[in-house]
């Protein structure tokens, strides 16, 4: 869910021209999170969904720009959207019971991350 808030940012970025410097670590940033994807995709056996959510992924970019209010509001409900994966991950571990699948690195790489971002 988070990926969606890193690439609404990125196009609103380059849609608006701002310089690569003040957003050059959102594609670094997606990159990660596609290899994530692969690979929990390959650990589970659902490659075959790679397709899937890669043409997702690839006609969300395009629609964002399809007029200056879609990209306006994306980027307005990003930090909705980014503080719902949270509750997501935190459902979750609510369901299961068990926090002992998340490393102690994990959650100080995630509240670093949270920390970090606006």
């Amino acid at each position: 869910i988070s990926l969606f808030s890193f690439i609404v940012f990125l196009r609103y970025q380059i849609y608006y021209g701002y310089p690569l410097q003040t957003y050059l670590e959102y594609p670094i940033i997606i990159a990660q999170d596609v290899i994530l994807l692969l690979c929990i995709l390959h650990f589970f056996g659902k490659m075959k969904r790679a397709l899937f959510f890669a043409a997702i992924f690839w006609g969300g970019w395009y629609m964002l720009t399809l007029q200056k209010w879609i990209i306006d509001l994306a980027m307005n409900l990003c930090t909705f959207i980014s503080a719902a994966s949270k509750l997501v991950q935190l459902w979750c571990l609510w369901q299961t019971k068990d926090s002992g699948q998340v490393s102690a690195l994990t959650w100080s790489l995630s509240a670093y991350t949270c920390a970090s971002k606006p």
